[in-house]
């Protein structure tokens, strides 16, 4: 299975990062609160990362971390599967 993740700007600038994740490399990247199957809580620590619970939780299930860079080079896929999903 494909099953990446990575940390990406959600405005697609140097902004502050929230966890990603690509489930098959057919889709693009999207924001972890679209995957409710397997997202968990944010912890609840003020200045927190957003889907940090979830990228452990992730990482102990297998899945691999890839850096920003790699996942950048599909930019375009990253920010047209954000707008879809930001009003969730």
């Amino acid at each position: 299975m494909h099953r990446q993740m990575c940390w990406l700007s959600k405005s697609g600038n140097d902004g502050e990062k929230i966890l990603y994740l690509q489930a098959t490399s057919n889709q693009p990247w999207r924001p972890y609160t679209a995957f409710p199957q397997f997202a968990v809580p944010d912890y609840q620590i003020p200045g927190g990362s957003k889907g940090w619970a979830t990228y452990q939780k992730l990482l102990k299930a297998g899945w691999t971390l890839v850096p920003s860079a790699r996942a950048n080079e599909f930019g375009t896929q990253t920010q047209y599967s954000e707008s879809m999903v930001q009003n969730q």
